[in-house]
This record gives structure tokens, C-alpha cells and sequence, in this order.
């Protein structure tokens, strides 16, 4: 395995009609890890996979993979040509070719021969459950059954670096959490890494080696899902990665996130809103520092309207030149 990075992209910047969407972003993902790409719709994560897998022609700066340039320095390596496994919103399924021959495509390409490939394809399709639809083509199939397949696709493609573009979004709590795991198995059995753009907080800092947070086409910020949700540079990052309450303390504006303070204390309040979650629930507390929501394992113990006391566990300091991402 290549002592460099499986993608290094320096200072890119891309655009569409001339108006940049990714600008100057610079991130390296290292052989099996995987990187999230998180932030709101416009962001620029459909744009910077786009750029890495070929599709799109950067303005300016590098991506390597592998350390070799694929774009940029005078060279612009065509997406077929640049080994990666690539499920995008558009499934982009090949009309002519049935799921199962779809799937065993990738295997016939490394050398695999037809029955082989094909008996690794309805493996890889039986996990999705579709293995039954195998003998379809994609205008016989459904939305969320051609999204299966291109993501069964992508996973028999065994490539080195994997780009999915919020690749679960249509997918139930049962089938989301199979491929999930099928993505980490893949990752630790063949050290393949992973740009997988979301905007599903809980799905990034569940799966995450490391979380990119994206703003108007900018990067700000880079870290272990730990250091970004527990330390986020303002108010923007913070609420991209979780519910999270600002108080007016002596000392200044800080974040608290839901599980950093708890009913029962020194402090008064009032509740407002209880929310039911089922493993906890959430309880929106008036205080005479702002708003705060605790969370509580367990069925809700308080009604709105209920007379409370709270205490603080933990809180993360808000510098006032970051309170500018506020609103």
C-alpha cells in the first residue's frame, strides 16, 4: 500500500457558470479511513466529490490520489480512469444491463470470470434484499431499489478510495445500517478510504474517522468527530453536528450541548417543551440564562409548565468574533 495519501486535494476551487461553489478547499484521507464531508444544502460536497471523481474540471488547485495527480499540474485523468467507486444522488445505473450483470460488472473488469462474478454480485445483492430482482433492469426497478444497486455496485468494485454522495438517504433504519456496516468490513479488510458527504449529523459522527464541515463552499472545519462536537469553533459547526443551547453566563456566551446539563440542582427554571424520543427524552428548560435542552434517559419525568431546578455539567466557551455565525 502507497505510503501517500489515498486522496490529497490542495486549494481547490470549483465552479459552475463561471460563479465558484468550492473554494480553496485543501484535505488529505489516508488508506482506510473515512472522511464525512457535513453541511447544509449548497454547500459545495456534491461539487468537491464531483471534482475528485472526475466529473467536474476543478478552477484551480490539485487532487492527487495515491500521490499522483489526477487533476491539476497540467493533468486532468479521466474519471474511468481514476480507480474509484462512486455512488451519486443519480444512480446512474446502465439501462441495457440487468442488477445482477450491474453488479458483477466491477468483478468481470478485475479478470473475475462470469460465474464468479456474478455468485459475488447476488451475495452483495442478497444483503441489500434484492437478490430476487437480480434478473431486472433498472426501468423495471424502483427509486429506492435502483439506489440499492448502485450501491451494491460500488461495494463490488473493491476500488481504493470510495465516493458516496448522502448514499443512505432513501434508505430504511434496517438497509442504512447493513450497508453501513458492509462499509466499515470493506475498509478494514481491504484498507479502502472513503469521502461519504452528508447531512446527517448522527450518521457522520457515527461513521467518521474524521468530519470536513462545509460552509458556502469554504472548509471550517477539520477534526475527529470528538474534537467537532465537543469543541466546535462557533455556532454554525455547532449546530451542524447536534442540537445545542447558548447560554449568557458571567463569563460570557457558551454552548451546551443536550447531555451537558440535567435536571435537579442549584439553578431555577421553567419547561417549556417535553419531546418524547424513546430511549430519552428532551426537556426545553426556560432559564435566566437563555433556553437551554437537557436530555434525559427514560420516559419524560416533567410537564410543560412544571417548576424546575437544573444544573450544569460541562460547557464549551463561544469567543465573540465566532458569535457573528449566529442566525
Amino acid at each position: 500500500m502507497s505510503a501517500e495519501p489515498a486522496l490529497e486535494v490542495r486549494d481547490l476551487t470549483a465552479a459552475y457558470d463561471g460563479a465558484p461553489v468550492v473554494c480553496g478547499v485543501s484535505l488529505t484521507v489516508e488508506h482506510g479511513e473515512v472522511l464525512a464531508l457535513l453541511g447544509p444544502s449548497g454547500s459545495g460536497k456534491s461539487t468537491l466529490l464531483h471534482a475528485v471523481a472526475g466529473f467536474l474540471t476543478p478552477v484551480g488547485g490539485v487532487i492527487r490520489m495515491g500521490g499522483t495527480a489526477v487533476a491539476g499540474e497540467g493533468r486532468l485523468v479521466p474519471p474511468e480512469r481514476r480507480g474509484v467507486g462512486v455512488v451519486f444522488q443519480n444512480h446512474a445505473l446502465w439501462p441495457h444491463l440487468s442488477a445482477l450483470d450491474t453488479v458483477a460488472y466491477p468483478g468481470r473488469r478485475r479478470g473475475q470470470g462470469q460465474s464468479m462474478a456474478r455468485a459475488e454480485a447476488r451475495t452483495i445483492l442478497d444483503l441489500f434484499g434484492i437478490a430476487h430482482l437480480g434478473a431486472r433492469r433498472p426501468a423495471q426497478l424502483s427509486g429506492g431499489e435502483q439506489q440499492r444497486v448502485g450501491l451494491a455496485r460500488a461495494l463490488a468494485r473493491r476500488p481504493s478510495l470510495y465516493l458516496f454522495d448522502e448514499p443512505t438517504a432513501h434508505l430504511d433504519t434496517h438497509l442504512r445500517g447493513l450497508f453501513l456496516d458492509q462499509l466499515v468490513t470493506r475498509r478494514r479488510e481491504e484498507g479502502a478510504a472513503a469521502v461519504y458527504a452528508t447531512h446527517d449529523a448522527e450518521e457522520a459522527l457515527g461513521l467518521a474517522d474524521r468530519i470536513a464541515l462545509l460552509r458556502s463552499g469554504r472548509l471550517v472545519q477539520l477534526g475527529t468527530p470528538e474534537q467537532v462536537y465537543e469543541r466546535p469553533i462557533d455556532l454554525f459547526t455547532a449546530r451542524l453536528t447536534g442540537p445545542a443551547s447558548v447560554l449568557d453566563t458571567e463569563d460570557g456566551r457558551v454552548l451546551v450541548r443536550p447531555g451537558w446539563a440535567r435536571i435537579g440542582g442549584p439553578l431555577d427554571g421553567c419547561v417549556r417543551q417535553v419531546h418524547f424520543r424513546g430511549p430519552h427524552t428532551d426537556h426545553l428548560v426556560q432559564t435566566a440564562m437563555g433556553e437551554l435542552l437537557v436530555r434525559e434517559p427514560g420516559p419524560p419525568r416533567h410537564r410543560v409548565g412544571d417548576a424546575v431546578t437544573w444544573s450544569l455539567l460541562r460547557s464549551w466557551p463561544l469567543r465573540s468574533a465566532e458569535d457573528a455565525w449566529d442566525g
